[in-house]
């Protein structure tokens, strides 16, 4: 019998069938976050569990009672308990937004538009913030969907929504040495792609060992950022990395001490009265459609002032944006005309550094 491997997050809550009630009435709900446990712990885990189960075996034997069949499968990432997974990780490669009322999604092998990597990152970053919800058939603001390939399209910026199946079509494969920030880590069954199917994004080695890396996933209940070890949770030797081919050449995130962290937001473009990163007040007007718009919304978020978002920042400015520099504002003491809700070199300055 197949342990699972368990870590405390919620499981997912948007099946309403018998069996999910029941899981969601049962279980406990513990904070999210907790290290990786030492490998001996995972030991002494399945040993435990081994040894239970043959305990089980021979009592029934024993006993005359029929065996108990085992379960259909183990539950394919930590957390997420068994009977309680949807039926496929993501859904088909198809257009941005849904086929409803859209275009058509351009032909396999297309163009493909350069990104940096600290960009991938960052996009990756900004789903994790905003706790997007998993969902195979949901479509984010952005026009991605809310499943594992989906959020690797969003990330990679690619002009559709693509699955596991195809993910490899806008790739090249490496091996594990030349993992960098933004590439990605592909398991696609073939022979049956409703099972075990998964992508995550790398994010950087946790330490000199290269035994556990940051992964950037898109999983029930929501995104998250989590040490993960290599590959992954399970079927770990199906796991493979790869490249995006857009991603431009050489570019390296900048590195923290454990390799993980990449450049700050603010640091890159212009610098207008003076502060890096700064575009200037007319980018932050009514009407106003620009990256810069995003980019501000994406940290408010991550400061805590994201609240007034109903769903993902984007790139046209709103209401929610201006209500959400306010509140910025006013946490820094301004009053009055300094906290009107529309981001000044030094609110800038303030909310990147």
């Amino acid at each position: 019998m197949e342990t699972p491997v368990f870590e405390e997050i919620e499981p997912a809550s948007d099946c309403d069938c018998a069996g999910c009630r029941h899981w969601r009435r049962v279980l406990p709900h513990a904070p999210a976050g907790r290290a990786l446990a030492h490998p001996a712990a995972y030991r002494t885990l399945v040993a435990a569990a081994a040894a239970a189960s043959a305990t089980a075996v021979s009592v029934l034997g024993a006993g005359g009672a029929a065996a108990l069949p085992a379960a259909a499968h183990a539950a394919h990432r930590p957390g997420v308990p068994a009977g309680d997974e949807p039926g496929t990780p993501q859904g088909p490669r198809g257009p941005l937004h849904g086929p409803v009322g859209r275009p058509a999604a351009p032909p396999a092998g297309a163009e493909l538009a350069g990104i940096t990597r600290t960009e991938i990152i960052d996009r990756a970053k900004s789903w994790v913030a905003a706790k997007v919800p998993y969902s195979l058939t949901a479509y984010w603001s952005d026009g991605y969907r809310q499943d594992c390939s989906g959020f690797v399209s969003m990330a990679w910026k690619l002009p559709a929504n693509e699955w596991t199946g195809s993910l490899g079509t806008v790739a090249d494969r490496i091996t594990k040495e030349e993992l960098q920030p933004g590439d990605i880590l592909l398991f696609h069954n073939e022979s049956d792609p409703q099972k075990g199917s998964h992508v995550v994004i790398f994010g950087g080695w946790t330490d000199g060992t290269r035994t556990a890396y940051t992964a950037y996933e898109q999983t029930p209940p929501h995104t998250r950022k989590l040490d993960t070890p290599y590959a992954y949770w399970s079927d770990s030797a199906q796991y493979l990395p790869y490249r995006y081919k857009g991603v431009a050449a050489g570019d390296v995130a900048k590195a923290g001490a454990a390799g993980t962290e990449e450049a700050p937001p603010g640091a890159a473009g212009p610098a207008s009265h003076g502060v890096a990163g700064y575009p200037g007040r007319a980018m932050f007007r009514p009407g106003a459609d620009n990256p810069y718009v995003t980019r501000l919304g994406r940290q408010l978020v991550r400061k805590g002032f994201g609240t007034y978002y109903t769903r993902g920042p984007g790139p046209r400015w709103g209401e929610a944006d201006r209500r959400g520099v306010q509140a910025f504002q006013r946490a820094q003491g301004w009053r009055g005309g300094a906290a009107d809700g529309y981001p000044g070199p030094e609110t800038w300055r303030r909310l990147f550094s």
